[in-house]
C-alpha cells in the first residue's frame, strides 16, 4: 500500500470562543463547520482553561492552532496565555466587520465570512499552504 510520505497526519486545532453573543456563537459554529468539513479539528478551549493537563500540553505541542475569538475582550486568547500555549494564528470577528449583539439566529454570510477568514490565515501562518497539510512541491522524503 503506496501512502505519501508528506501528507500531514496533524490537523489544525481550532480553539473557539463559544460566549454568549451573535459573535461568540458565530466562532463557535465556524469551528463546527470547518471541523466537519475536514479543515481542522475542534478542540475543548475549556479543558484549557481548567488547566487539565493533557489538554494544555496537546495544545502547546500541536504545529498549527487557529484562535478565533468574537470580541475584542479576547477570552479565548486570554486562557490560552495564562496556560503559557503560544497563539499562532488569530482571528477576531470584531475586527472582521461583525457587530456584536445579543442576537444568536447566526446569519448564514457571516458563519461563511468567518469560515474564509480561517482558511485564509492557516494558508498565511503556513507558507501558502492549508494549515496541517504540506506543500507536495516542498516534499523531501521521496
Amino acid at each position: 500500500m503506496s501512502e505519501d510520505c508528506c501528507a500531514s497526519t496533524v490537523p489544525t486545532m481550532i480553539l473557539a470562543c463559544a460566549g454568549g453573543s451573535n459573535v461568540g456563537q458565530l466562532s463557535n459554529q465556524a469551528a463546527v463547520e470547518l471541523t466537519q468539513e475536514g479543515f481542522g479539528k475542534l478542540f475543548c478551549l475549556a479543558g484549557i482553561g481548567a488547566h487539565l493537563s493533557g489538554f494544555v500540553q496537546s495544545a502547546r505541542d500541536i504545529p498549527q492552532i487557529v484562535v478565533i475569538d468574537g470580541c475584542e475582550v479576547a477570552c479565548a486568547k486570554g486562557i490560552l496565555e495564562q496556560a503559557e500555549v503560544p497563539v499562532r494564528g488569530y482571528l477576531v470577528l470584531t475586527e472582521m466587520g461583525i457587530q456584536k449583539n445579543k442576537n444568536l439566529n447566526l446569519n448564514r454570510e457571516e458563519v461563511e465570512k468567518v469560515k474564509q477568514a480561517v482558511r485564509g490565515l492557516s494558508e498565511s501562518s503556513a507558507g501558502g499552504t492549508a494549515a496541517g497539510q504540506t506543500d507536495p512541491g516542498k516534499c523531501t522524503c521521496r
